[in-house]
């Protein structure tokens, strides 16, 4: 971890201070980690769109497909 300042809007700050559980630190933390996992979210659904919208990329998928159910069991 490290120590940082930040300046903060007054308003901004009484709403932080309202929602304190712990304190300003954790739940700062906690909201940008939040954040993060909804941006890595969003990204992940794009490239997934991305993929699905890609003709060679899905034609790649519908070769491994078919490798996949050859019927060769390993043990």
């Amino acid at each position: 971890m490290q120590k940082i300042t930040i300046i903060l809007e007054d308003d901004i700050l009484q709403f932080i201070d309202s929602q304190l559980e712990d304190n300003r630190s954790t739940y700062i933390n906690a909201v940008l980690k939040e954040h993060r996992r909804c941006e890595l979210e969003s990204q992940m659904i794009t490239a997934l769109q991305e993929d699905a919208q890609n003709s060679e990329y899905q034609a790649e998928i519908a070769a491994w497909d078919n490798v996949v159910s050859d019927g060769i069991i390993s043990e």
